[in-house]
């Protein structure tokens, strides 16, 4: 039996009581008591709360977990925006990097902290007078997602700050991961459940954090380290320090060991080496290290690129490799009847995942290296994530197998081309089933129509069984439908019908993304939907007006003409439209200012405030145009930090040169 909190005294002590025991288990790994124990002490606080609901501590344990769902995510923005780091892949980059840091200080004597590059997904979490009130995305860097319930699961992050010297407003910076170990729980489970399994650790956090129930993100045993604070050098004087004040108010932080004060490049590669040797016993993925100038007043001296800021960079390893065995090479036709030959491999762990296929691209790659079956290979993973055939180890070469595209395709065996000049083998029968399925998968897949619980596996089962046979059909489905279906229960029914649901209002770039017109990719969908604002715009569009818009080429805008020209295309897009998918309108800005009116701008370089991609829409939306490249035509070139070969062109073409600075007061900022 359960025995009732007497007074609101005994709730607060019993508050601290679990906060202290979650401490002991989320961040000392060294529980004392066991869970049973910890449910029971729960259970009198719940109990308490239920009869004094006016009382309700803002650090209760009992609040990590909201009881209601979030309908969708509202938007904050960043106190400071959340840039991603430069890349270096070598010690002579690393070297390069420090050398631009003592060039741009004037100074050598400069100390560096490094810490472990964490391979989950970077949050930012707002305290306010101590207490947790906001957790946002890093969203486009300067506006996130707003994911506060979700964070609040995260038991070794304090919702209630303790200690001395707490700001009145404080902004965390920091990282969201997932433990190998609860990975490989978590994919075994989905396995179990037929559900589609995580690529990794990383995407498994990732997706957890945008899940609309906390209860099931709290299952999912997130956990965080924090590196950074949004104006930090207001309180603090360095980076080293800052892991110290993290401590001092129970914020979960790095490890002492995987922390280092570096005084030159040497202790740098030193640390790298180390932390590279020891990255297979940690507990959670990394794919490098990160190096800080450490006094945090030179942060902003040294201030930011367009993306980065120039203080920090990111050291990443190189790619984890492994030696397996082709056990077979078979075929994989895209849906534009592209044959991939694909490597059939014996089963292997590389970089936190079990690897049994690795793509072989086309013949051409295949004969380059000389890849045959039953060969010895060395795999290995781009960016720590997708699987390749790096080479053949020719020493362990025994029986082996000469590898052909076949001149039939193996799903429907009708004829295959090679056209002169390509290297792709292309099945051109438009009525393969093969096909079919990957336009599907495509059409549900994440840059398309986001349709979650539509995976592969169930668009190929839905075909089969003559449910889908084009994208208009998704929409069709019902319950009634899917009863039959092996292994749709009640549960994962609902779950596909509610995401196809939720997949009727996307954006106009998805759908156009979704229709999967050759050689359109998101970023051209993008700059389509941009230019075009709706469906039916696009629809009407003439060739010559395409191959004015910037990105948009010569065999983009044949594409696209040619498919609104096929009445079939057109149908299916009316009959989408009919069955409830409304893809979003993007509204005109309206500018009484149009002081760039048919003036041309060229860009180069690095700009401080602006992506390039947002200074380009701002010229357009006042009226003016841009181009990748420099002639008589061109009236400004906007010339960033490091400017390339289209300065000393404008240069000699007499073409005015304008700063960041002097496009801000042309633009009025």
């Amino acid at each position: 039996m359960i025995e009732n909190i007497k007074n609101h005294d005994e709730y607060l002590q019993l508050i601290n009581e679990l906060i202290e025991h979650d401490r002991h288990y989320y961040v000392e790994c060294k529980p004392v008591i066991s869970d049973y124990q910890y449910d029971l002490l729960l259970k009198k606080i719940e109990r308490y709360e239920k009869s004094n609901p006016s009382l309700i501590a803002q650090n209760s344990p009992s609040r990590r977990i909201s009881e209601t769902l979030t309908h969708g995510f509202n938007n904050g923005d960043h106190i400071q925006p959340m840039l991603s780091l430069s890349n270096t892949y070598s010690k002579e980059d690393l070297s390069e990097f420090i050398e631009r840091i003592y060039k741009l200080l004037n100074d050598t004597n400069v100390n560096f902290c490094t810490e472990l590059k964490m391979d989950g997904t970077a949050i930012s979490i707002r305290y306010e007078d101590g207490i947790l009130t906001q957790a946002l995305t890093r969203g486009d860097g300067k506006t996130g997602d707003d994911v506060t319930n979700n964070i609040k699961t995260i038991r070794s992050l304090p919702l209630k700050l303790s200690g001395k010297n707490i700001p009145k407003i404080l902004e965390v910076r920091g990282e969201v991961f997932m433990y190998k170990k609860t990975f490989q729980e978590l994919n075994d489970l989905r396995e179990e459940n037929g559900e589609e399994v995580f690529a990794n650790p990383r995407n498994a956090a990732a997706g957890s954090l945008k899940l609309l129930d906390p209860k099931i993100v709290a299952s999912r045993k997130l956990d965080i380290v924090c590196y950074g604070v949004a104006d930090a050098e207001n309180f603090l004087s360095s980076q080293f320090e800052l892991h110290h004040f993290f401590k001092n108010l129970k914020i979960p932080t790095a490890n002492e060991k995987h922390i280092k004060l570096c005084q030159n490049p040497e202790d740098i590669c030193l640390f790298a080496d180390y932390i590279e040797k020891i990255r297979h016993e940690l507990s959670f993925e990394i794919d490098g290290i990160v190096i800080k100038v450490d006094d945090l007043k030179k942060h902003k001296k040294l201030g930011f690129t367009g993306k980065h800021p120039r203080y920090a960079a990111a050291y990443k390893f190189q790619p984890e490799q492994a030696k397996t065995k082709i056990l077979n090479i078979t075929i994989q036709v895209g849906r534009t009847g592209i044959l991939t030959p694909v490597a059939e491999l014996a089963p292997v762990f590389l970089a936190g995942s079990t690897i049994s296929r690795a793509t072989l691209h086309n013949q051409d790659e295949i004969d380059r290296k000389d890849i045959r079956i039953g060969d010895t290979v060395v795999i290995e993973k781009g960016g720590d994530v997708i699987p390749k055939v790096v080479s053949v180890d020719f020493s362990k070469r025994e029986e082996s197998k000469k590898f052909k595209i076949p001149l039939k395709c193996p799903i429907c065996f009708e004829s295959v081309i090679k056209k002169e000049g390509e290297t792709a083998y292309k099945c051109v029968n438009k009525n393969c089933s093969g096909q079919k399925i990957r336009k599907l998968q495509y059409f549900a897949s994440k840059n398309a129509m986001d349709i979650e619980n539509l995976g592969i596996k169930v668009v190929e089962m839905l075909y089969e069984k003559k449910l889908i046979s084009k994208p208009s059909d998704i929409y069709l489905l019902d319950e009634k439908k899917l009863l039959n279906l092996d292994g749709f229960k009640e549960k994962s029914i609902k779950n596909l019908l509610e995401s196809i649901e939720k997949s009727k209002n996307p954006t106009l770039s998805q759908f156009i993304m979704a229709l999967g017109i050759q050689y359109i990719g998101a970023e051209t969908a993008e700059i389509l939907a941009d230019r075009v604002k709706t469906i039916d715009n696009l629809k009407k569009i003439s060739k010559e007006d395409l191959l004015e818009i910037e990105g948009i080429g010569e065999k983009a805008s044949e594409a696209i003409v040619n498919f609104f020209n096929d009445s079939k295309n057109l149908y299916e897009i009316e009959k989408l439209i009919e069955l409830g998918v409304k893809p979003k309108k993007i509204e005109e800005k309206k500018f009484i200012d149009k002081n760039f009116e048919d003036k041309s701008f060229v860009l180069t370089g690095t700009l401080k405030d602006f992506t390039r991609d947002e200074a380009k829409k701002i010229i357009k939306e006042r009226g003016g145009k841009t181009s990748s490249a420099v002639s008589i035509n061109t009236d400004f070139l906007l010339a960033g930090e490091e400017p390339g070969s289209k300065y000393q062109k404008a240069k000699k073409l007499n073409i005015k040169i304008i700063s960041e600075e002097d496009f801000k007061k042309m633009l009025n900022f």
